[in-house]
């Protein structure tokens, strides 16, 4: 299971953390054309070997960039400008599915006298989390909201400089922690103050599409917080 995590988080890392905004439009404007594509295979390739730090995996590394390149491949090609948050949340899909699949192929030998896990488990398991509650489900929320956000007349007026993204960071980790430390009133203190800082913003655009926005939006990063936390706290007991 350790090599699992290790591979996922490898795979967060490598799309959402070292990949710049630059490079998936580069993708998608050449496809198989483009020079960033091999690059972020390339370098999906070396975290696997980096998270992993074993020469003996060095087949598991080329696995998981061809197979990860594959799948860029199909999504650059059926991915439509009307079609792009159905076709993120199946590339990442695939993704995960496909590293579940090599894990397995790899050490389905070794898996009924390997204990799922070992020490440091915990590390790569909060590592994960974490990695995938700052800047994995950002991208998720904003993907899934995409289409309705282009009805809206919404304007940055005097915000802060990603402020926005920056406050739903937090407040996935917040909620994630509470959920792990068995705080759950704490949660709902927390969405209690932010309906009361949101209120005026709410009551002054009386906009009934900017409030359904905003509440699916809220609803969407706390239910993914808490359903992370319970994973989180359900892997570390078994």
């Amino acid at each position: 299971m350790i090599i699992l995590l290790k591979l996922l988080l490898a795979h967060f890392v490598g799309d959402f953390v070292l990949q710049p905004k630059s490079w998936v439009v580069d993708k998608e404007q050449h496809k198989a054309k483009s020079s960033k594509l091999y690059l972020h295979i390339l370098v999906h390739g070396l975290l696997v070997m980096l998270f992993l730090w074993d020469l003996s995996y060095w087949a598991l590394a080329p696995a998981v960039t061809l197979v990860h390149g594959v799948i860029d491949l199909v999504k650059l090609y059926a991915q439509k400008e009307g079609n792009r948050p159905r076709w993120f949340l199946i590339d990442q899909g695939m993704h995960f599915i496909a590293l579940i699949v090599i894990w397995s192929i790899w050490f389905s030998p070794q898996m009924s006298g390997f204990s799922p896990w070992i020490d440091g488990r915990a590390v790569w398991l909060y590592a994960t989390a974490v990695i995938f509650l700052t800047a994995v489900s950002g991208i998720v929320i904003q993907v899934i909201l995409s289409n309705w956000a282009k009805v809206l007349d919404v304007r940055d007026g005097e915000s802060l400089s990603h402020a926005g993204k920056y406050i739903g960071i937090l407040e996935r980790l917040f909620v994630f922690t509470f959920v792990v430390t068995g705080n759950w009133g704490a949660i709902g203190f927390l969405m209690a103050a932010k309906s009361v800082f949101r209120f005026g913003d709410l009551k002054e655009s009386k906009d009934r599409k900017l409030t359904e926005y905003i509440l699916i939006g809220t609803l969407l990063s706390f239910g993914i917080a808490v359903a992370t936390g319970m994973l989180v706290s359900w892997l570390g007991t078994v």
